[in-house]
């Protein structure tokens, strides 16, 4: 006869058989070993870091940084499974500080009382705010909990810099379309399914990295071929069994939300910059479009390209600033939809136009000449001469207006004395610029031989006495 606490035992196996045989299929083909985890070989493979310290069990506390379903939660299930501590695991996103220091309390005991250390696998850890991260802290720094932390978000925004500089980073990569593949044939295997060549392409090739979206839409590709099956068959399989087609894998892939956290903020913005920059509008309109499509706020985007316009293009095509700042105000003027245009019209402009650095080099060399010379003296024929009393401190005197001269240009000094023939500004030949600087070299050829001049007869007055 079956006891009551066996028969319960049984009753909750079975019950656990069924939840797992309805799980989703990413659930029920989570690796069970380190072993059977597709993809980050450069953290698991013979020689990767996190390897060697599972195999030796010394590790130390740890934050999994990447997009998601690369096995984030996985590998920390399987690291904590192979250690000799207890694993606790919590979410950030219903956890709070009690809950934290509640499972503190318990490692503490834990280790007092059986010498065996804890590991809390934290999920989501960039949902936790500053005061939970802080709760964390001094259980980490001591030795009494080992830190799991898994994160879809930059560690180095979301994550505070005491408990991050306690814990190591391991980066997970998005999957490659060949370890998606692989994934995907373990699952028809799972599911007794077979699937064509161009399904498996298409399913991979739409995951995007992303090993948990690659089986659900496959699970759904399955169902959907199962349907078919059913209906063509009158409710048998048929003798061929499930086989997923590229209609089914098509009909399956609904277009999902990109991933657009805060390190794509940064990491796009930043991609579309540099193809600006780099004369490429083809790769600027991409990366618009990924902004745009992601949501991200169109204002911050006019911003950048009123920056660009004067920090990549400058004065080799003036009108670029006018473009850039004329879409800033259709942001506000016009609104998205519409104002899309508007940015597609202000990036096509400025990734063709001409390219020069040369007034923001200027910038910064001028700069750096403040920072870490004397404060040079304005010159006295550039002083405010226009107040009473001026004129007797020699303000404003020998100023040259150059409106009273041909070309709008005279020869003078603007500079301190000690900066006499400094040059920050160096136009390049690009675009207006070009014209920039052949109208500066003048003046410069010009201001020489006028000094050359002077010199002459300042000589000259000095034979006299």
């Amino acid at each position: 006869m079956v006891s009551t606490s066996s028969g319960g035992d049984l009753f909750a196996a079975a019950a656990q058989s069924r939840l797992e045989a309805r799980s989703p299929l990413a659930a029920r083909l989570r690796p069970r070993t380190l072993a059977d985890v597709v993809g980050q070989q450069h953290l698991i493979g013979a020689d990767g870091p996190l390897r060697k310290l599972v195999d030796t069990d010394r590790l130390s506390s740890v934050i999994f940084w990447g997009p998601p379903g690369t096995g984030k939660t996985t590998l920390a299930r399987l690291v904590a499974s192979a250690s000799s501590k207890t694993l606790v695991q919590l979410s950030a996103v219903n956890a709070s500080v009690r809950d934290v220091r509640a499972v503190i309390a318990e490692a503490e005991e834990r280790l007092g009382a059986h010498g065996r250390g804890t590991i809390l696998f934290l999920d989501e850890v960039h949902r936790f705010n500053k005061s939970q991260q802080d709760a964390l802290l001094p259980a980490v720094e001591s030795g009494v909990l080992i830190l799991i932390g898994a994160t879809t978000e930059n560690p180095f925004f979301e994550v505070n810099a005491p408990l991050r500089s306690r814990s190591t980073l391991f980066r997970l990569e998005p999957l490659s379309e060949d370890e998606i593949r692989l994934l995907l044939l373990r699952g028809l295997e799972l599911e007794g399914a077979t699937a064509s060549d161009e399904a498996l392409d298409y399913l991979a090739g739409r995951a995007g990295g992303d090993g948990r979206q690659g089986l659900t839409t496959l699970e759904v590709a399955v169902a959907l071929s199962v349907a078919e099956a059913l209906d063509a068959e009158e409710g048998d399989v048929g003798d061929n069994g499930i086989h997923v087609g590229l209609t089914h894998a098509e009909a399956a892939s609904d277009l999902k939300a990109l991933r657009y956290g805060r390190d794509e903020h940064y990491d796009i913005i930043s991609a579309f910059i540099k193809s600006i920059r780099g004369s490429d509008p083809d790769a600027a309109l991409y990366w618009l479009a990924r902004m745009l499509t992601a949501g991200e706020d169109p204002r911050f985007i006019a911003r950048r390209l009123v920056i660009s316009a004067s920090e990549d293009i400058g004065m080799a095509d003036p009108l670029s600033l006018l473009v850039a700042e004329a879409a800033a105000r259709a942001v506000d003027f016009v609104g998205l939809p519409e104002a899309r245009i508007n940015l597609a019209q202000a990036t096509v402009h400025l990734a063709s136009a001409p390219k020069s650095n040369a007034s923001y080099a200027a910038l910064n060399a001028a700069m750096a000449e403040v920072q870490n010379s004397p404060a040079g003296e304005v010159p006295l024929h550039l002083r405010d001469g226009s107040y009473q009393g001026a004129a007797s401190l020699g303000h404003g005197q020998g100023y040259r207006y150059p409106h009273d001269h041909d070309g709008g240009w005279v020869e003078q000094s603007y500079l301190p004395e000690d900066l006499l023939d400094t040059r920050y500004y160096h136009p390049t030949g690009r675009g207006y610029e070009a014209q920039i600087a052949r109208r500066l070299d003048r003046q410069v050829a010009d201001d020489s031989h006028g000094r050359q001049h002077l010199n002459e007869q300042s000589e000259s007055s000095d034979d006299d006495y």
